[in-house]
């Protein structure tokens, strides 16, 4: 392979700028075919007032090189800036973030020493979104987006990625038994797509139980896809028990677009000691190398970190009395992988990546079916209120026009509180007031419920937000109060 692929790097803030140093002489020493355009995100752009920490120079390489190397950057805490992360995922349709968890018993130390599972988390939706919104004096909302097609794109990626990879059984992870609607549909396709794939067995289970056996027994999973948040949390869960978040890297697949990280964070407290490990960093480019097809260089560093890891030379994160036989730094660390190049491990398996396919999108196209018939039934308008009992925001509401709807039930939290006999006080001034036709199965007009904001408003209710509620093919796209 005679061309260099281009490769946008980003050396991060804290320890990144020392370990993508020590990624980026592995790289050269290994002959890797790349030729680097190097930007500045993260921490002094924020600095300088770009709240999503990318400036449009940036985007111009992006678009140019179209594979992005990244070590971890700083997000400032509050101020409404946005994870420079979560900006690159949604702007680049970065929908697969691919995150595997390897046991590298005995040399580094775990209670599980047959764990190995790749976990495919949803990269774009859920509340990773960040629509958020501060209500009253006492609540907050943020919003929790899950689509069809999202769930089908990442369960469908899933399911091939266990094909390529020599995988037999993908699980998915889900709380739909809480969350009907935006869990429900996520587990819903599963179950759909993995009628495609009749040689990967498919399983499920609720987060809690499954992250609680993914804990302490994960040689029971292969392959787990899950939406954005779960996916974040099991994966550092994965990483932690493998032995060190330290030594995780992660892929970040759309379809023209990829993204290449570390799993860990900046960690300000020890950057500039050259003390980090840059291990997680350096898997993620070996995950880089196969995706742009340098298979045999890829296996190459693999191959070499291995043996070093083998032979005990080991940074301060894994280092043990027991089965290290030298403490080093960043660059020391990188200087020993550097001699071992062209080595093999010989307890911890070695790798052959020639002939492994890239990390890439299924060409199946996806549509949304607008055949279902969507009929606009009622309205959520939540509303502030400073009362002690459902039954004063009731009794307001009920004293005023309500445009030939009526109220049908006051809510806080989820939990229907009025109407029922007795009068439940309540420390809240947040309440959920549903309001639907006075004649059932009549359909309402938007015009009517706008309406009934102008005569809300008219008797100085504040009204916080409007929740439309509408019936596909005659079933609700809404779910109940608790106790209605």
């Amino acid at each position: 392979m005679s061309e260099f692929t281009p490769v946008t790097v980003a050396r991060g803030d804290g320890i990144g700028p020392e370990i993508m140093e020590a990624v980026l002489r592995i790289l050269k020493e290994s002959e890797a075919k790349i030729r680097i355009e190097a930007i500045e995100i993260g921490e002094k752009l924020y600095q300088k007032n770009y709240t999503s920490g990318i400036a449009g120079d940036t985007w111009e390489s992006l678009a140019r090189t179209r594979v992005l190397l990244k070590a971890p950057i700083t997000t400032p805490q509050g101020g409404g800036y946005k994870s420079l992360n979560v900006t690159l995922r949604k702007a680049l349709s970065l929908y697969a973030n691919v995150r595997p968890s390897i046991s590298y018993h005995p040399f580094v130390e775990t209670l599980h020493p047959k764990l190995d599972l790749t976990i495919i988390r949803e990269n774009e939706e859920d509340l990773y979104a960040g629509i958020e919104y501060r209500h009253t004096h006492n609540m907050y909302e943020s919003i929790k987006l899950i689509s069809r097609v999202g769930s089908e794109k990442i369960i469908r990626y899933a399911f091939e990625y266990a094909i390529k990879n020599n995988r037999k059984k993908v699980t998915c992870f889900s709380k739909d038994n809480i969350m009907k609607f935006s869990d429900g549909i996520f587990h819903k396709v599963f179950d759909e797509v993995a009628k495609e794939y009749p040689q990967i067995k498919p399983e499920h289970y609720i987060i809690d139980i499954g992250t609680a056996r993914l804990a302490t027994a994960p040689d029971l999973f292969d392959v787990i896809v899950t939406s954005n948040l779960y996916g974040d949390i099991i994966s550092d869960v994965t990483s932690e028990i493998s032995g060190s978040v330290g030594l995780a890297g992660s892929a970040n697949i759309g379809e023209y677009y990829a993204m290449f990280e570390a799993v860990h964070g900046s960690a300000p407290d020890i950057a500039g000691k050259d003390i980090a490990n840059p291990s997680g960093l350096l898997n993620a480019a070996v995950m880089m190398l196969v995706h742009i097809g340098q298979g045999k260089i890829a296996a190459t560093i693999e191959n070499a970190w291995k043996k070093t890891i083998e032979d005990g030379i080991h940074t301060t994160d894994i280092y043990n009395d027991q089965t290290s036989s030298k403490k080093v730094g960043t660059q020391e660390f990188a200087a020993a992988i550097i001699k071992r190049l062209g080595e093999v491990p010989t307890t911890l398996k070695a790798v052959d990546y020639s002939s492994t396919p890239k990390l890439e999108q299924s060409t199946k196209v996806y549509t949304i079916n607008t055949k279902e018939i969507k009929v606009l039934v009622g309205a959520d308008i939540f509303v502030a209120m400073n009362v002690s009992s459902a039954h004063d925001v009731a009794a307001k509401i009920q004293s005023i026009n309500l445009q030939g709807l009526e109220l049908q039930t006051v809510a806080c939290k989820g939990l229907k509180l009025w109407p029922r006999d007795e009068r439940f006080e309540l420390l809240s001034d947040h309440w959920c007031c549903r309001f639907v036709a006075k004649t059932a199965g009549e359909t309402i007009k938007h015009v009517t419920i706008a309406k009934l904001l102008e005569a809300l408003s008219l008797a100085d209710i504040d009204f916080i937000k409007v929740e439309n509620l509408f019936e596909f093919d005659g079933k609700k796209g809404f779910s109940l109060a608790q106790g209605e």
